[in-house]
């Protein structure tokens, strides 16, 4: 299927949405670059604005405008309402969906497979939390007495939320804080990544039309550029940021306040998987091609390093270097492509050297069909063994490279995953109950999933997904996003008639947004 089937009109955005305002834009632009080659170079398909300090402080001043320090319109407004504008918002997002499914393919080089699987999977969970609120809701519905007390005690919002997804799920992992925010009561400035920021424009009349002004604020431009005055103006109540952990560090430093900036952070991971004596080599050769290499390894949940017994390190080398030989290597919309090119600049450099760096250190690689197609593509190299002093044994690859090391003893796992700097996930490989129960007590105060004869992987969305160490900073789920973006607060009185009757007054004619039992009929 040749790239004409799928060809793309060069998006040029020329406006931010800001205080409810669609802006025009007419100052500097950058070009959005695809991986995608076209005659031996990557094909520019759009450009984005270049915005600087004034527009940042302008996007913030829209949102402190709807915040307005906690009883602005959203924050205040009855949860039912902010659920009727995310729906309002979900079904204007679905008419654009072959645009977003387009330029996820063209900006990142996800297949067309994998980037309809992204919106599809972003809906649900939009879906997924409208009904955990509504649950958390009714829960909160209720007036309780202990001690002599009466109180309702509900979650409230937190503040401006500065929201950063990064760019292998730029819609979905974008939106996995960006909902929960919103429908919690946030305003929200949204700084797409820099790479897969296009896919955002489409959106923008659908939020424009479906939340009150300043709630929803897009920002543009170079990060350090924009983010540095936003931080710095202390006026940020939570960064909600995917990336790496240097990156987060450099961005939380910068606030003045940094006991008062709550964090939602998911950030390096470095998973490694265990294969055991006792594993299903099938199995477990399939769960590994899957887990190291969807989406061409650029997950923080892929696995990142293969342990395996040196009993049956040959053989499990042996097929899975012949599994990855077979895999497609393609453009996004070739039928069942599974490799396809990398957005990131420099990243075919940047694998070559960890695969040389990992020869010079007793490596070979395994697999006949391993290393760069062109300047924008790599097939998959399987690499081992890995020793420590490589470094494939502790730098997360974010790419196609499969590092396996031998083990004698799943001591030397366990040692390996204290001694990590990241912490968020484990696979383990085996047919034994009482093995696989040693290594899950050994691990799960590690890492924070362990996941047994199936691959690293962050779904289904209603499971808690975080980490320990580097690798995270406040757990995201449908329901525990909920909580990341809100407090815990109450109104109490004492347990008298005369409170009694102030209360169901303000109950019964609603006189209140906080103080309410509509959820309860």
């Amino acid at each position: 299927m040749s790239d004409d089937n799928f060809s793309i009109e060069p998006l040029h955005q020329r406006r931010t949405l800001v205080g409810g305002e669609l802006r025009p834009w007419s100052g500097a632009v950058t070009d959005v670059v695809s991986p995608v080659l076209k005659d031996g170079k990557p094909t520019v398909v759009g450009s984005q604005p270049s915005q600087g300090e004034r527009e940042a402080l302008e996007a913030l001043s829209a949102a402190r405008a709807a915040w307005d320090t906690g009883r602005g319109k959203w924050p205040t407004l009855p949860a039912s309402e902010r659920i009727a504008c995310v729906l309002a918002f979900v079904r204007r997002m679905c008419e654009v969906r072959e645009r977003v499914v387009r330029l996820l393919m063209w900006e990142i080089g996800k297949s067309r497979a994998d980037s309809e699987k992204e919106f599809d999977r972003t809906v649900e969970y939009i879906r997924d939390t409208v009904a955990a609120v509504q649950e958390l809701e009714h829960v909160g519905a209720r007036f309780e007495k202990a001690g002599g007390v009466v109180a309702q005690v509900r979650r409230a919002p937190l503040g401006v939320v500065l929201s950063m997804g990064p760019f292998n799920y730029p819609l979905n992992e974008t939106f996995t804080t960006l909902i929960p925010a919103l429908i919690m009561g946030n305003p929200v400035i949204v700084k797409p990544p820099k790479l897969g920021v296009l896919l955002h424009e489409p959106l923008l009349d659908a939020f424009a039309e479906s939340f009150p002004a300043g709630v929803v604020n897009t920002l543009h431009g170079d990060g350090r550029t924009v983010v540095t005055p936003l931080m710095k103006s202390g006026q940020v109540d939570v960064l909600a940021f995917i990336g790496t952990s240097r990156v987060a560090d450099v961005v939380r430093s910068q606030h003045p306040h940094p006991h008062r900036l709550r964090c939602v952070l998911g950030l390096d991971a470095k998973n490694p998987a265990l294969v055991t004596a006792q594993a299903d080599l099938d199995l477990a050769v399939r769960e590994c091609l899957l887990g190291s290499l969807s989406f061409n390894g650029q997950r923080c949940t892929a696995i990142k390093l293969i342990f395996v017994h040196r009993s049956i390190y040959g053989a499990f080398l042996e097929r899975l270097a012949a599994a990855v030989d077979g895999l497609r290597a393609g453009l996004p919309w070739d039928h069942e492509v599974q490799i396809t090119p990398l957005p990131e600049p420099g990243k075919v450099e940047a694998l070559q050297a960890l695969v040389e760096d990992a020869k010079a250190k007793g490596a070979s690689v395994a697999n006949t069909r391993a290393g760069a197609l062109d300047r924008t593509s790599f097939f998959p190299a399987v690499v081992g063994p890995i020793r420590p002093d490589a470094r494939l044994w502790s730098e997360e690859q974010f790419g196609p490279i499969v590092p396996v090391a031998p083990y004698d003893d799943a001591g030397e796992l366990l040692r390996w995953v204290a001694d990590s700097s990241f912490g968020q996930q484990a696979s383990v490989f085996s047919e034994d109950p009482v093995e696989v129960a040693r290594l899950v007590d050994g691990l799960i105060n590690q890492v924070c999933r362990v996941n047994v004869n199936s691959q690293c992987q962050r779904g289904p969305d209603v499971y808690p997904f975080t980490g320990r160490k580097d690798s995270a900073e406040g757990t995201l789920s449908v329901s525990d996003a909920l909580r990341a973006f809100s407090i815990r607060t109450m109104v109490a009185a004492r347990d008298e008639a005369r409170n009694h009757h102030i209360l169901r007054e303000i109950t019964r004619e609603r006189h209140s947004s906080f103080l309410s039992t509509e959820w309860l009929f």
